[in-house]
Protein backbone atom coordinates (compact mmCIF):
# COMPACT_ATOMS: atom_id res chain seq x y z
CA UNK A 1 0.00 0.00 0.00
CA UNK A 2 1.15 3.55 -0.75
CA UNK A 3 0.33 5.74 2.22
CA UNK A 4 0.47 9.52 2.51
CA UNK A 5 0.23 11.45 5.77
CA UNK A 6 -0.24 15.16 6.28
CA UNK A 7 -0.72 17.46 9.28
CA UNK A 8 -2.78 20.62 8.98
CA UNK A 9 -1.70 23.87 10.65
CA UNK A 10 -4.33 23.32 13.37
CA UNK A 11 -2.83 19.92 14.28
CA UNK A 12 -5.33 17.67 12.46
CA UNK A 13 -3.63 14.65 10.90
CA UNK A 14 -4.67 13.08 7.62
CA UNK A 15 -4.01 9.48 6.54
CA UNK A 16 -4.48 8.65 2.87
CA UNK A 17 -4.21 5.51 0.79
CA UNK A 18 -4.68 5.64 -2.97
CA UNK A 19 -6.42 2.54 -4.28
CA UNK A 20 -7.83 1.26 -7.55
CA UNK A 21 -11.25 0.60 -5.97
CA UNK A 22 -14.52 2.08 -7.19
CA UNK A 23 -15.58 2.81 -3.61
CA UNK A 24 -14.11 5.47 -1.31
CA UNK A 25 -13.94 5.13 2.48
CA UNK A 26 -13.62 8.39 4.35
CA UNK A 27 -13.98 8.98 8.07
CA UNK A 28 -12.75 10.62 11.25
CA UNK A 29 -11.22 8.73 14.17
CA UNK A 30 -11.45 10.59 17.48
CA UNK A 31 -9.23 9.58 20.39
CA UNK A 32 -12.02 9.71 22.96
CA UNK A 33 -14.64 7.26 24.13
CA UNK A 34 -16.57 6.16 27.18
CA UNK A 35 -13.38 6.20 29.29
CA UNK A 36 -13.33 9.99 28.98
CA UNK A 37 -16.76 10.63 30.48
CA UNK A 38 -17.37 12.22 33.86
CA UNK A 39 -18.67 9.77 36.51
CA UNK A 40 -22.20 11.21 36.51
CA UNK A 41 -22.41 11.26 32.70
CA UNK A 42 -21.99 7.61 31.75
CA UNK A 43 -23.08 6.93 28.18
CA UNK A 44 -22.31 10.49 26.99
CA UNK A 45 -19.67 9.54 24.38
CA UNK A 46 -22.02 7.00 22.79
CA UNK A 47 -24.95 9.40 23.03
CA UNK A 48 -22.97 12.11 21.22
CA UNK A 49 -22.27 9.56 18.48
CA UNK A 50 -26.06 9.09 18.11
CA UNK A 51 -27.10 12.74 18.27
CA UNK A 52 -24.28 14.28 16.23
CA UNK A 53 -26.37 13.50 13.13
CA UNK A 54 -29.45 15.35 14.39
CA UNK A 55 -28.82 18.72 12.77
CA UNK A 56 -26.31 21.51 12.17
CA UNK A 57 -26.86 25.21 11.60
CA UNK A 58 -26.93 24.51 7.82
CA UNK A 59 -28.55 21.04 7.65
CA UNK A 60 -31.53 19.27 9.19
CA UNK A 61 -31.37 15.71 10.48
CA UNK A 62 -32.98 14.40 7.29
CA UNK A 63 -30.59 16.39 5.10
CA UNK A 64 -27.62 14.87 6.93
CA UNK A 65 -28.88 11.29 6.57
CA UNK A 66 -29.73 11.73 2.87
CA UNK A 67 -26.48 13.48 1.95
CA UNK A 68 -24.59 10.20 1.42
CA UNK A 69 -27.53 7.85 0.99
CA UNK A 70 -28.81 9.79 -2.04
CA UNK A 71 -25.74 8.71 -4.00
CA UNK A 72 -25.81 5.13 -2.69
CA UNK A 73 -23.39 5.73 0.15
CA UNK A 74 -23.50 5.35 3.92
CA UNK A 75 -22.93 7.54 6.97
CA UNK A 76 -22.45 5.82 10.31
CA UNK A 77 -20.53 5.90 13.60
CA UNK A 78 -19.32 3.71 16.46
CA UNK A 79 -18.01 4.24 19.99
CA UNK A 80 -15.57 2.20 22.07
CA UNK A 81 -13.81 2.70 25.40
CA UNK A 82 -11.11 4.97 23.98
CA UNK A 83 -12.17 6.09 20.51
CA UNK A 84 -15.11 7.12 18.37
CA UNK A 85 -15.36 6.76 14.58
CA UNK A 86 -17.62 8.70 12.23
CA UNK A 87 -17.35 7.20 8.79
CA UNK A 88 -18.71 7.20 5.26
CA UNK A 89 -18.56 4.92 2.25
CA UNK A 90 -19.65 5.91 -1.24
CA UNK A 91 -18.94 5.42 -4.91
CA UNK A 92 -15.63 6.99 -5.87
CA UNK A 93 -15.91 10.58 -7.04
CA UNK A 94 -17.83 11.94 -4.05
CA UNK A 95 -14.89 12.61 -1.72
CA UNK A 96 -15.59 16.32 -1.40
CA UNK A 97 -19.20 15.61 -0.41
CA UNK A 98 -18.10 13.20 2.33
CA UNK A 99 -15.31 15.43 3.68
CA UNK A 100 -17.52 18.53 3.79
CA UNK A 101 -20.33 16.63 5.53
CA UNK A 102 -18.02 15.21 8.22
CA UNK A 103 -16.53 18.66 8.89
CA UNK A 104 -20.01 20.22 9.11
CA UNK A 105 -21.19 17.60 11.59
CA UNK A 106 -18.18 18.06 13.87
CA UNK A 107 -17.96 21.84 13.69
CA UNK A 108 -21.64 22.78 13.61
CA UNK A 109 -23.80 20.12 15.30
CA UNK A 110 -26.53 21.80 17.34
CA UNK A 111 -27.92 18.86 19.37
CA UNK A 112 -31.54 20.17 19.34
CA UNK A 113 -33.27 19.36 22.60
CA UNK A 114 -36.34 17.82 20.92
CA UNK A 115 -34.06 15.48 18.96
CA UNK A 116 -32.05 14.70 22.10
CA UNK A 117 -35.25 13.83 23.99
CA UNK A 118 -36.34 11.38 21.30
CA UNK A 119 -32.91 9.80 21.13
CA UNK A 120 -32.97 9.19 24.90
CA UNK A 121 -35.56 6.48 24.36
CA UNK A 122 -33.77 5.01 21.33
CA UNK A 123 -30.60 4.48 23.37
CA UNK A 124 -32.55 3.20 26.38
CA UNK A 125 -34.09 0.54 24.12
CA UNK A 126 -30.58 -0.34 22.94
CA UNK A 127 -29.50 -0.77 26.57
CA UNK A 128 -32.49 -3.02 27.26
CA UNK A 129 -31.71 -5.17 24.22
CA UNK A 130 -28.22 -5.85 25.61
CA UNK A 131 -29.64 -6.67 29.04
CA UNK A 132 -31.97 -9.17 27.35
CA UNK A 133 -28.98 -10.88 25.73
CA UNK A 134 -26.83 -12.60 28.40
CA UNK A 135 -24.17 -13.52 25.82
CA UNK A 136 -23.65 -9.77 25.30
CA UNK A 137 -24.33 -8.57 28.84
CA UNK A 138 -21.75 -10.91 30.38
CA UNK A 139 -18.92 -8.88 28.79
CA UNK A 140 -20.10 -5.65 30.42
CA UNK A 141 -20.60 -7.33 33.78
CA UNK A 142 -17.11 -8.80 33.57
CA UNK A 143 -15.43 -5.51 32.67
CA UNK A 144 -17.18 -3.78 35.57
CA UNK A 145 -15.38 -6.21 37.87
CA UNK A 146 -11.99 -6.58 36.17
CA UNK A 147 -11.59 -2.77 35.86
CA UNK A 148 -13.37 -1.98 39.13
CA UNK A 149 -13.21 1.65 40.35
CA UNK A 150 -11.81 2.90 37.03
CA UNK A 151 -13.18 4.73 33.99
CA UNK A 152 -12.77 1.54 31.94
CA UNK A 153 -15.27 -0.34 34.07
CA UNK A 154 -18.64 1.07 33.09
CA UNK A 155 -20.84 0.11 30.17
CA UNK A 156 -20.28 2.16 26.99
CA UNK A 157 -24.04 2.67 26.64
CA UNK A 158 -24.54 3.95 30.20
CA UNK A 159 -27.72 3.27 32.17
CA UNK A 160 -31.30 4.34 31.38
CA UNK A 161 -31.07 6.86 34.23
CA UNK A 162 -27.75 8.39 33.13
CA UNK A 163 -28.80 8.58 29.47
CA UNK A 164 -32.14 10.26 30.19
CA UNK A 165 -30.30 12.94 32.18
CA UNK A 166 -28.08 13.97 29.24
CA UNK A 167 -28.74 17.33 27.55
CA UNK A 168 -27.88 18.84 24.20
CA UNK A 169 -25.61 21.36 25.91
CA UNK A 170 -23.62 18.54 27.54
CA UNK A 171 -23.30 16.82 24.17
CA UNK A 172 -21.90 19.94 22.55
CA UNK A 173 -19.49 20.48 25.45
CA UNK A 174 -18.19 16.90 25.17
CA UNK A 175 -17.69 17.38 21.44
CA UNK A 176 -15.84 20.69 21.91
CA UNK A 177 -13.52 19.15 24.52
CA UNK A 178 -12.77 15.90 22.69
CA UNK A 179 -13.38 16.31 18.95
CA UNK A 180 -10.36 18.58 18.62
CA UNK A 181 -7.90 18.69 15.70
CA UNK A 182 -5.06 17.35 17.82
CA UNK A 183 -7.22 14.44 18.95
CA UNK A 184 -8.53 13.43 15.52
CA UNK A 185 -7.37 11.81 12.29
CA UNK A 186 -9.18 12.07 8.96
CA UNK A 187 -8.61 8.90 6.95
CA UNK A 188 -9.25 8.48 3.24
CA UNK A 189 -9.04 5.39 1.06
CA UNK A 190 -9.84 6.47 -2.48
CA UNK A 191 -8.66 6.37 -6.09
CA UNK A 192 -8.47 10.18 -6.12
CA UNK A 193 -5.20 12.12 -6.15
CA UNK A 194 -3.92 12.44 -2.52
CA UNK A 195 -2.75 16.04 -3.03
CA UNK A 196 -6.22 17.12 -4.15
CA UNK A 197 -7.80 15.28 -1.22
CA UNK A 198 -5.48 17.02 1.24
CA UNK A 199 -6.55 20.38 -0.17
CA UNK A 200 -10.19 19.41 0.35
CA UNK A 201 -9.50 18.42 3.94
CA UNK A 202 -7.69 21.71 4.52
CA UNK A 203 -10.64 23.60 3.03
CA UNK A 204 -13.27 21.96 5.22
CA UNK A 205 -11.37 21.07 8.41
CA UNK A 206 -8.70 23.78 8.43
CA UNK A 207 -10.89 26.28 10.29
CA UNK A 208 -11.41 23.99 13.30
CA UNK A 209 -9.65 25.55 16.26
CA UNK A 210 -10.90 23.71 19.34
CA UNK A 211 -7.96 23.64 21.80
CA UNK A 212 -6.47 20.20 22.41
CA UNK A 213 -6.18 18.93 25.96
CA UNK A 214 -4.47 15.58 26.38
CA UNK A 215 -6.50 13.06 28.35
CA UNK A 216 -5.29 12.36 31.87
CA UNK A 217 -6.19 8.69 32.22
CA UNK A 218 -5.42 6.76 35.39
CA UNK A 219 -4.17 3.19 35.21
CA UNK A 220 -6.84 0.93 36.75
CA UNK A 221 -5.77 -0.40 40.12
CA UNK A 222 -5.09 -4.15 40.41
CA UNK A 223 -8.05 -6.32 41.36
CA UNK A 224 -8.11 -9.52 43.38
CA UNK A 225 -9.03 -12.46 41.10
CA UNK A 226 -12.71 -13.29 41.42
CA UNK A 227 -14.87 -16.32 40.73
CA UNK A 228 -18.53 -15.32 40.56
CA UNK A 229 -21.81 -16.77 39.35
CA UNK A 230 -24.94 -14.67 38.76
CA UNK A 231 -28.07 -16.79 38.54
CA UNK A 232 -30.79 -15.13 36.45
CA UNK A 233 -32.60 -18.43 35.94
CA UNK A 234 -31.61 -18.67 32.28
CA UNK A 235 -31.45 -21.80 30.16
CA UNK A 236 -27.75 -21.59 29.31
CA UNK A 237 -24.51 -20.55 30.98
CA UNK A 238 -22.43 -17.66 29.61
CA UNK A 239 -18.93 -17.46 31.04
CA UNK A 240 -16.08 -14.97 30.67
CA UNK A 241 -12.70 -16.15 31.94
CA UNK A 242 -9.61 -13.97 31.66
CA UNK A 243 -7.08 -11.56 33.06
CA UNK A 244 -5.54 -8.12 32.62
CA UNK A 245 -2.62 -8.02 30.18
CA UNK A 246 -0.55 -5.44 28.27
CA UNK A 247 -1.25 -2.09 26.61
CA UNK A 248 -1.60 -1.57 22.87
CA UNK A 249 1.98 -0.22 22.61
CA UNK A 250 3.65 -2.99 24.59
CA UNK A 251 5.99 -5.06 22.35
CA UNK A 252 4.57 -8.20 23.97
CA UNK A 253 1.35 -7.58 22.09
CA UNK A 254 2.68 -9.45 19.05
CA UNK A 255 3.26 -12.79 20.80
CA UNK A 256 -0.05 -12.17 22.59
CA UNK A 257 -1.84 -11.74 19.24
CA UNK A 258 -0.35 -15.01 18.04
CA UNK A 259 -1.11 -16.88 21.25
CA UNK A 260 -4.69 -15.65 21.34
CA UNK A 261 -5.28 -16.75 17.76
CA UNK A 262 -3.90 -20.20 18.56
CA UNK A 263 -5.93 -20.59 21.77
CA UNK A 264 -9.34 -19.35 20.72
CA UNK A 265 -9.20 -17.44 17.47
CA UNK A 266 -11.81 -17.53 14.70
CA UNK A 267 -10.68 -20.87 13.23
CA UNK A 268 -12.40 -24.18 13.94
CA UNK A 269 -8.91 -25.58 14.57
CA UNK A 270 -8.21 -23.30 17.55
CA UNK A 271 -7.17 -25.23 20.64
CA UNK A 272 -10.27 -24.47 22.68
CA UNK A 273 -12.72 -25.07 19.85
CA UNK A 274 -10.99 -28.35 19.12
CA UNK A 275 -10.93 -29.51 22.76
CA UNK A 276 -14.31 -28.23 23.95
CA UNK A 277 -16.51 -28.52 20.88
CA UNK A 278 -15.03 -30.83 18.27
CA UNK A 279 -13.68 -33.53 20.60
CA UNK A 280 -16.12 -33.38 23.50
CA UNK A 281 -19.24 -31.52 22.34
CA UNK A 282 -19.31 -29.46 25.56
CA UNK A 283 -20.01 -26.00 24.11
CA UNK A 284 -21.98 -24.31 21.37
CA UNK A 285 -19.52 -21.38 21.30
CA UNK A 286 -16.00 -20.69 22.56
CA UNK A 287 -13.80 -17.76 21.52
CA UNK A 288 -10.93 -15.76 22.99
CA UNK A 289 -10.29 -12.04 22.63
CA UNK A 290 -7.65 -9.34 23.08
CA UNK A 291 -8.77 -5.85 24.13
CA UNK A 292 -5.78 -3.52 24.31
CA UNK A 293 -6.03 0.01 25.68
CA UNK A 294 -3.60 2.91 26.09
CA UNK A 295 -2.26 1.70 29.44
CA UNK A 296 -3.58 -1.82 30.05
CA UNK A 297 -5.28 -4.72 28.31
CA UNK A 298 -7.67 -7.60 28.76
CA UNK A 299 -7.45 -11.16 27.48
CA UNK A 300 -10.63 -13.21 27.85
CA UNK A 301 -12.39 -16.39 26.79
CA UNK A 302 -16.13 -16.60 26.20
CA UNK A 303 -17.76 -19.99 26.81
CA UNK A 304 -21.40 -20.64 25.96
CA UNK A 305 -22.58 -24.02 27.20
CA UNK A 306 -25.08 -25.97 29.26
CA UNK A 307 -24.99 -25.18 32.98
CA UNK A 308 -23.80 -28.67 33.79
CA UNK A 309 -20.66 -28.27 31.63
CA UNK A 310 -19.23 -25.02 33.02
CA UNK A 311 -16.81 -26.57 35.54
CA UNK A 312 -15.57 -29.16 33.06
CA UNK A 313 -14.98 -26.49 30.40
CA UNK A 314 -13.09 -24.22 32.80
CA UNK A 315 -10.92 -27.12 33.90
CA UNK A 316 -9.90 -27.79 30.29
CA UNK A 317 -9.20 -24.09 29.65
CA UNK A 318 -6.96 -23.90 32.72
CA UNK A 319 -5.06 -27.03 31.70
CA UNK A 320 -4.43 -25.56 28.24
CA UNK A 321 -3.14 -22.30 29.71
CA UNK A 322 -0.90 -24.15 32.19
CA UNK A 323 0.52 -26.27 29.40
CA UNK A 324 1.37 -23.23 27.28
CA UNK A 325 3.05 -21.45 30.21
CA UNK A 326 5.11 -24.46 31.29
CA UNK A 327 6.30 -25.85 27.95
CA UNK A 328 8.03 -24.37 24.94
CA UNK A 329 6.25 -24.83 21.63
CA UNK A 330 8.06 -26.82 18.95
CA UNK A 331 9.51 -25.00 15.95
CA UNK A 332 7.21 -26.92 13.65
CA UNK A 333 4.06 -25.92 15.53
CA UNK A 334 5.26 -22.34 15.89
CA UNK A 335 5.79 -22.06 12.13
CA UNK A 336 2.35 -23.57 11.55
CA UNK A 337 0.46 -21.06 13.72
CA UNK A 338 2.49 -18.16 12.30
CA UNK A 339 1.54 -19.20 8.77
CA UNK A 340 -2.11 -19.38 9.77
CA UNK A 341 -2.12 -15.97 11.46
CA UNK A 342 -0.24 -14.20 8.65
CA UNK A 343 -2.61 -15.77 6.13
CA UNK A 344 -5.57 -14.39 8.07
CA UNK A 345 -3.94 -10.94 8.02
CA UNK A 346 -3.58 -11.16 4.26
CA UNK A 347 -7.23 -12.18 3.81
CA UNK A 348 -8.30 -9.27 6.04
CA UNK A 349 -6.78 -6.78 3.59
CA UNK A 350 -9.65 -7.57 1.25
CA UNK A 351 -11.94 -5.65 3.62
CA UNK A 352 -11.05 -2.16 2.43
CA UNK A 353 -13.26 -0.35 4.93
CA UNK A 354 -11.60 -1.99 7.93
CA UNK A 355 -8.20 -1.32 6.37
CA UNK A 356 -9.07 2.37 6.03
CA UNK A 357 -10.30 2.61 9.64
CA UNK A 358 -7.20 0.82 10.95
CA UNK A 359 -5.03 3.23 8.95
CA UNK A 360 -6.68 6.13 10.75
CA UNK A 361 -6.35 4.48 14.17
CA UNK A 362 -2.68 3.73 13.57
CA UNK A 363 -1.89 7.36 12.77
CA UNK A 364 -3.98 8.58 15.73
CA UNK A 365 -2.47 6.27 18.35
CA UNK A 366 1.06 5.66 17.00
CA UNK A 367 1.66 8.75 14.85
CA UNK A 368 2.60 6.45 11.96
CA UNK A 369 0.78 4.02 9.68
CA UNK A 370 1.53 0.41 10.56
CA UNK A 371 -0.48 -1.94 8.37
CA UNK A 372 -0.96 -5.70 8.26
CA UNK A 373 2.43 -6.24 6.59
CA UNK A 374 4.09 -4.60 9.61
CA UNK A 375 2.11 -6.86 11.97
CA UNK A 376 2.96 -9.94 9.91
CA UNK A 377 6.66 -9.06 10.05
CA UNK A 378 6.52 -8.80 13.85
CA UNK A 379 4.54 -12.04 14.11
CA UNK A 380 7.13 -13.92 12.05
CA UNK A 381 9.82 -12.70 14.46
CA UNK A 382 8.08 -14.12 17.59
CA UNK A 383 10.07 -16.85 19.30
CA UNK A 384 8.78 -19.89 21.15
CA UNK A 385 10.18 -18.51 24.39
CA UNK A 386 8.38 -15.17 23.92
CA UNK A 387 5.18 -17.11 23.35
CA UNK A 388 5.70 -19.08 26.55
CA UNK A 389 6.48 -15.93 28.55
CA UNK A 390 3.29 -14.28 27.35
CA UNK A 391 1.37 -17.44 28.26
CA UNK A 392 2.57 -16.89 31.83
CA UNK A 393 0.51 -13.66 31.86
CA UNK A 394 -2.56 -15.85 31.37
CA UNK A 395 -1.72 -18.27 34.17
CA UNK A 396 -4.91 -19.54 35.87
CA UNK A 397 -3.79 -18.23 39.27
CA UNK A 398 -4.28 -14.67 38.02
CA UNK A 399 -7.46 -15.23 36.00
CA UNK A 400 -11.00 -14.30 37.02
CA UNK A 401 -14.30 -15.89 36.06
CA UNK A 402 -17.86 -14.61 35.77
CA UNK A 403 -20.78 -16.80 34.74
CA UNK A 404 -24.31 -15.60 33.96
CA UNK A 405 -26.98 -18.28 34.25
Amino acid sequence: MNYVTHTLANGLRVALCRTDAKVAYIGVVIGSGSRDEEPDRYGLAHFVEHTIFKGTWKRSSSAISSRMESIGGELNASTSKENTIIYTSAPAGYADRAIELLADIIANSLFPEHEVAMEHEVVVEEIKSYLDSPSENVYDEYEERIFKHSALAHNILGTPESVRALTGRECRRFLDLNYTPGNMVVYISSPDDPEKLIKRVEKHFGLLNFPFKRHERELPAPVIPFDEVIDNNGFQAHTIYGTRTVSRDDPRRFPLYLLNNYIGGPCMSSRLNSELREKRGLVYAVDSFNSLFSDTGLWSVYIGCDKSNVKKCLSIVRKELDRLAQTTMSDRMLDKIKTQFCGQLLVSTDNRENMAINMGKSLLFRDAIYDTSHTAERIRAVTAEQLREVAELLAPAGCSRLTLL
